[in-house]
């Protein structure tokens, strides 16, 4: 067995987490978007912007590293910091009236 082998299904089974992540993400920013269109209410508006955030950093990463060749490091952070506003956005969105 390849020492590679096992680096490949790992590799292989992160993008489909990662893929995974992007589609119920982004599902969930979409019906809290929607919920926002309908009812209007600025909770909901944050709370979309939040999941929003959320899900982008979540999979930004590994994109910046595989698609743009950005130290993975880099991308961790950036991929960190995305999430930190994305979850002090939703903490916001709850406690907006």
């Amino acid at each position: 067995m390849s020492p590679y082998t096992g680096a490949t299904e790992l590799a292989l089974a992160l993008a489909v987490v990662k893929t995974l992540v992007l589609v119920v993400g982004s599902v969930i920013t979409y019906f809290a978007f929607k919920a926002y269109r309908r009812t209007r209410q600025r909770a909901l508006g944050y709370l979309a912007a939040g999941f929003g955030l959320v899900t982008l950093g979540l999979v930004l990463a590994g994109m910046l590293y595989e698609i743009l060749n950005v130290p993975l490091e880099m991308g961790i952070l950036l991929e960190s910091l995305l999430v930190l506003a994305g979850f002090l956005v939703i903490a916001y969105s709850l406690y907006v009236q």
